[in-house]
């Protein structure tokens, strides 16, 4: 049985937000491994879980001739957006409904992909997406999902280790060893994949640098409030964790006050079919 997992709740300005700003910098560097890695023909039928605002929904149809597609959020107003972007498109075959997590009610063995891009999700929670992802898909089909992978934004996870360091802090050190030890790797991946019934399994990675004019540029960045922050505080299974972020925002506008702050990313994109 599906354990259920919210998404995170968006508003009406950061679904805005996230569209104009975050898209661009930042989740596109997930589409486009994503891209490198579909399996494309004449026809397909795509679930789209977590779609938020429809990216990159609109991009696959320039890619597959003949095509339908069902995107699922809990968010409304991204939704809206979604929906506003597609209409502007012309007739299209896509629609866009209210799911709060998994299952998301959509039919079982009627899709031909099924797709997520940067869930932010814990590990019981990515074990719920697999299975749901697998469900929604016919046999033959492409389960595609895109995350960060172990390694990623180890700028800011140093500040932390730091914190946890100089405040002597045992309860989160010890919830940060455990956040790595769970985040996924290619090998870590492909066992999850493997284990949730799929076949076929391909993981890739890239190692990419996403660029800040300075430390308070990234804690003031949309993609780090949208994204980034609600991904790490996702794998760091602590109770109160607002001084450690006091004490982030504090040390990155100290350390690059002045200079540039490169963030690193693993990006990740797997594949697998449905047997």
């Amino acid at each position: 049985m599906l354990r259920v997992r919210h998404f995170d709740d968006l508003g009406a300005a950061d679904a805005a937000i996230l569209e104009t700003f975050v898209v661009p910098r930042y989740l596109a560097l997930y589409a486009n491994l994503f891209f490198e890695m579909l399996l494309t023909g004449d026809a397909a039928r795509v679930a789209h879980l977590g779609c938020r605002t429809g990216y990159p929904d609109l991009d696959l149809f320039e890619r597959i001739p003949s095509m339908s597609l069902v995107g699922v959020d809990n968010s409304l107003p991204a939704l809206e957006l979604a929906r506003n972007k597609a209409h502007a498109r012309g007739e299209l075959d896509i629609e866009y409904l209210i799911a709060e997590g998994y299952p998301t009610g959509l039919g079982s063995a009627q899709y031909s992909h099924a797709l997520s891009l940067h869930p932010i999700l814990d590990e019981p929670g990515r074990a719920a997406l697999l299975e749901e992802l697998g469900r929604v898909l016919y046999s033959g089909g492409q389960a595609l999902i895109a995350m960060p992978m172990r390694g990623s934004f180890q700028e800011i996870t140093d500040i932390f280790k730091e914190y946890a360091l100089k405040q002597d802090d045992a309860d989160f050190s010890k919830a940060l060893e455990a956040a790595f030890r769970t985040r996924p790797t290619l090998e870590t991946l492909s066992e999850e994949l493997e284990a949730a019934g799929f076949a076929d399994i391909d993981v890739k990675l890239q190692h990419k640098e996403l660029e800040f004019e300075s430390g308070r540029a990234l804690i003031e960045d949309p993609a780090m409030r949208l994204l980034i922050l609600p991904e790490i505080r996702t794998w760091v299974q602590i109770e109160n964790f607002a001084p450690a972020l006091d004490y982030l925002a504090q040390a990155v506008d100290k350390y690059w006050s002045e200079d540039k702050l490169s963030l690193t990313l693993n990006v990740g994109c797997a594949s697998a079919r449905k047997p």
